[in-house]
């Protein structure tokens, strides 16, 4: 029931993000869908990529979000195109990538490749190898460790970029007032 319930719910909050005028409530469904997709990760059984979009996905872009709405109006103005279209090219990818999944095996069969070739060899090898008694972390940091480094790599210089450009924005501002402040003297 649950596998089914997730997916809508996700296609529910996509379809209300689209119809809300309140920017601020959109950051929040926005968020919610977040959450609802690292719990859907922890049911694929991936953990990393759950932990992964509850931190970036929930976490830092909400932050994010919230800072580039704090220097904006809260609310859309009425002057907006059609949100049918919209709606139309969400529910056009939804189908696709559906129709992508039907070919896609049962995760919680044992005898797909992973269960017997992969797995086995992790838990037979990660403690000589790495040294770790923690399977996941053997993965992350030895194993996969090139990876993991570029997609800390990835979210340092994100959150690094975002501070500047927002750092940028408030010196420019403060000129701007430094100047009307003495135009008016």
């Amino acid at each position: 029931m649950i596998d089914v319930a997730i997916p809508l719910f996700l296609v529910v909050c996509a379809i209300v993000v689209i119809f809300l005028k309140d920017l601020m409530s959109a950051i929040m469904v926005f968020s919610i869908y977040s959450l609802a997709m690292a719990i859907e990760w922890v049911r694929l059984n991936a953990v990393d990529v759950a932990i992964t979009e509850a931190t970036v996905g929930a976490g830092i872009t909400t932050v994010l979000f919230m800072a580039v709405l704090s220097k904006t109006k809260r609310k859309e103005s009425d002057q907006r195109r059609s949100n049918w279209l919209t709606l139309v090219m969400t529910l056009t990818v939804t189908a696709i990538l559906l129709y992508g999944t039907v070919d896609l095996p049962n995760l919680r069969d044992p005898a797909i490749p992973p269960s017997n070739h992969v797995v086995p060899a992790y838990l037979e090898s990660s403690y000589p190898d790495t040294g770790s008694l923690n399977v996941v972390t053997a993965i992350l940091a030895s194993y996969r460790g090139y990876d993991t480094l570029g997609e800390v790599t990835v979210v340092s210089t994100a959150g690094l970029s975002v501070i500047l450009l927002l750092r940028q924005l408030h010196r420019n501002r403060s000129k701007e007032d430094e100047g009307r402040g003495q135009e008016h003297e």
